[in-house]
């Protein structure tokens, strides 16, 4: 099979697809992989030793031009003109992106693969993990970061300092995402305050990252009641396939003081915080009712190296089978088919169909292979 890796445009991505040790294993089995010229440049992947792994350099267009296109970012609208009925696996987001694409994926007929629906056979987001765990990390670092005066935050310091009352990071979601926040954020030193949805999930934190967490079952009630000595809130909420619920309204977000910072990681799906609104790496924040909110939609691209590696061990396994059984060798895997969201102009994922009132457009998978 003819397999493409475009160079990512979305703005600050250094993030690349695959590195040249998947390229070498795919081409070693007989696949011709095209890599756009200086597609692995942000990740520390010269175009040479993509030439070593057997791969050939090539234009957007060539890379394009392939059975299957894999890419870390969904297309941008430049992009779009590309777009003529392949297979393409990458992060889409759809149901918490522009119309705009998921039209465009149905008029090309293009089949769109998923790489945050996909499950493995205990249900888990197998290609969604890797990349949550590095925007867990991140939120609690550039929530400390902005929190610095110089960016026009509260000139809190998370850890205790000398006995002074150290900051607090109030977490929403007890997920991948989550979980690595509160790692880095107990390492600091702050108080952790996470709101969950599963009573037994305290103990198992605690355990497994700090006893310095405080868990509390997620309601409205809870999330206003924590707010207004919140110094960091991570949004960390994930409804797969979904666009991410609102938890914190506009009216909370006013409890907050003046110079707090909000990083929500959900804004992929469309932010679980009611002021939020997507965000760059080159422009991150903006402040709304004097708070300070990141919002930044491909988090993992400012740390393309660690992403990289990251990415290509967990989707591996699954392109190594799209290349060699083409997408019908999906269609005896309950929790693979999952990532199928577009297919012969048809949309598969229902929460995608749901959030653009196109459920009539709506068709199973296994009905069209």
């Amino acid at each position: 099979m003819r397999i493409g890796l475009p160079k990512e445009i979305k703005d600050s991505e250094n993030r690349v697809s695959i590195t040249p040790e998947g390229v070498r294993q795919l081409t070693q089995k007989g696949h011709i992989v095209n890599v756009e010229h200086n597609a692995g440049c942000g990740s520390g992947f010269s175009d040479n030793a993509y030439i070593e792994a057997n791969a050939s350099i090539t234009s957007a267009e060539s890379a394009w031009n392939s059975d299957l296109v894999v890419k870390v970012k969904e297309p941008l609208d430049s992009e779009y003109r590309f777009l003529r009925g392949q297979m393409l696996f990458t992060y889409f987001h759809l149901a918490g992106g522009e119309l705009a694409l998921t039209e465009t994926l149905l008029n090309s007929r293009t089949t769109a693969i998923a790489y945050e629906t996909l499950e493995d056979n205990h249900g888990r987001l197998p290609l969604l993990a890797p990349m949550s765990a590095v925007a867990g990390n991140m939120a609690t670092l550039m929530g400390a970061y902005y929190l610095a005066r110089f960016n026009g935050g509260k000139g809190i310091q998370l850890g205790q300092v000398m006995g002074r009352p150290q900051g607090k990071v109030l977490i929403i979601g007890d997920g991948v995402v989550g979980q690595h926040a509160a790692r880095v954020a107990t390492g600091m030193g702050a108080v952790v305050q996470m709101l969950g949805n599963k009573a037994e999930r305290a103990e198992q934190l605690q355990k497994k990252i700090s006893t310095k967490i405080n868990y509390q079952l997620s309601s409205k009630e809870v999330i206003s009641q924590n707010l207004s000595d919140t110094d960091l809130l991570i949004g960390a909420v994930l409804s797969p396939g979904k666009q991410a619920p609102h938890l914190v309204t506009e009216e909370m977000v006013k409890k907050m003081q003046p110079g707090s910072v909000i990083v929500d990681v959900s804004i992929d799906q469309g932010g679980c915080i009611e002021t939020s609104r997507p965000t760059s790496h080159s422009s991150p924040t903006f402040i709304k009712h004097g708070i300070i909110h990141y919002c930044v939609t491909n988090m993992p691209g400012a740390y393309p190296r660690t992403s990289t590696l990251a990415l290509t061990e967990a989707t591996l396994p699954y392109l190594t089978q799209l290349a060699d059984g083409g997408i019908e060798s999906f269609i005896n895997n309950s929790g693979a088919i999952k990532a199928i969201n577009t297919l012969k102009g048809h949309l598969c994922c229902y929460e995608v169909a749901e959030a653009f009132s196109l459920e009539k457009q709506f068709k199973k998978a296994t009905e069209l292979l």
